[in-house]
């Protein structure tokens, strides 16, 4: 939707999540396109819950002085529909503020913590403009986050992660969470966490954060550079394990000596697409499914064409294979 939206021109989509066992459009979809659909008075056709087949027919961007409130309804992912909205919004001709209300913290989307502190992060190097801000965390299942992201019209350009972008200090940065629940919680995630990256030889920085609000649970977020990890606390779950998780996944990204993590390879194809000037590249430890799709979207779209190909890191301790995606 957001690229239709950009170039202008219609998009029909069909077999909408076909192979699921509940199929079609869910809450959180349908929110994000009647978003996309706004910015740019789009005409949308099919919009409904279980849908399987949609058409999107776009008109032009709007922008400035544009202020939303969209109300998920759900737990649904806000950084899910954000994804969707912001490539088009760096074509709009003003700026677009975004108060959105649902899901900051919900399993199978990148948290509000990883969106911030390093999708937002990445894409500053190529010229995107963008403030996201956490007013109130929300967890499954009752929702109720609040995230106000502020976007920009921005000029984006190519950006050579593999030379121009390393973080040299050997220094975990992260936040351990929980809502409604002891702050021993929070702690205890943290402290697991970082034992085990402290053990592998990285300095650990981790705060803490115990708020009340409308839902339950807790997570915690890690950073270095564009690697990121998470994991969410549930009903039964070890604080301790949580925090393990965190770090493990932290852990494994950091060992193949790659540029960015998985997560990230696949959220900067569009933007690589949609650069007007200069290169883009990226190394990665594994191609995901994610990254393929979206690869495959964003050449059917634009005039550009990725390049994959696989090369043997010697500069990592392990020496491993990693993947350079790259585009022209």
């Amino acid at each position: 939707m957001s690229l239709s939206a950009v170039i202008g021109e219609d998009v029909r989509v069909t077999n909408i999540r076909k192979n699921r066992p509940k199929p079609g459009l869910k809450a959180q979809h349908i929110k994000a396109i009647e978003t996309a659909a706004l910015l740019c008075d789009a005409d949308v056709t099919g919009l409904s819950i279980g849908s399987t087949d949609i058409t999107f027919s776009p008109l032009e961007l709007k922008g400035g002085n544009v202020k939303l409130e969209i109300d998920i309804g759900t737990a649904g992912s806000i950084s899910l529909l954000l994804q969707c909205i912001m490539p088009a919004a760096a074509y709009a001709p003003g700026d677009i503020e975004l108060t959105i209300t649902g899901g900051t913290d919900v399993a199978w989307s990148p948290p509000i913590d990883y969106l911030k502190h390093i999708t937002a992060r990445a894409l500053s190097k190529m010229g995107y403009k963008c403030n996201i801000d956490l007013l109130t965390r929300g967890y499954y299942p009752k929702g109720g986050g609040k995230v106000r992201a502020h976007l920009k019209p921005s000029r984006l350009k190519g950006f050579d992660f593999t030379t121009e972008f390393r973080e040299d200090k050997r220094k975990i940065y992260g936040i351990s969470h929980c809502a409604n629940l002891p702050e021993h919680i929070a702690m205890r995630q943290a402290d697991s966490a970082a034992a085990l990256i402290e053990k592998s030889g990285f300095e650990c920085e981790i705060n803490t954060e115990c708020v009340t609000c409308r839902s339950t649970g807790s997570g915690i977020g890690l950073w270095h550079g564009l690697i990121g990890a998470s994991a969410l606390g549930k009903h039964g779950l070890p604080a301790e394990k949580v925090g393990r998780n965190a770090g493990k996944e932290m852990i494994e990204e950091l060992r193949f000596g790659a540029c960015v993590d998985v997560h990230l390879a696949d959220q900067l194809i569009p933007y690589m697409g949609l650069c007007k000037s200069g290169f883009g590249s990226y190394t990665v430890r594994e191609l995901s499914q994610h990254t393929l799709t979206n690869i495959w979207v964003t050449e059917q779209f634009l005039d550009v064409k990725f390049d994959v190909k696989k090369i043997v890191n010697f500069g990592s301790k392990f020496e491993s294979d990693i993947v350079e995606v790259s585009v022209k």
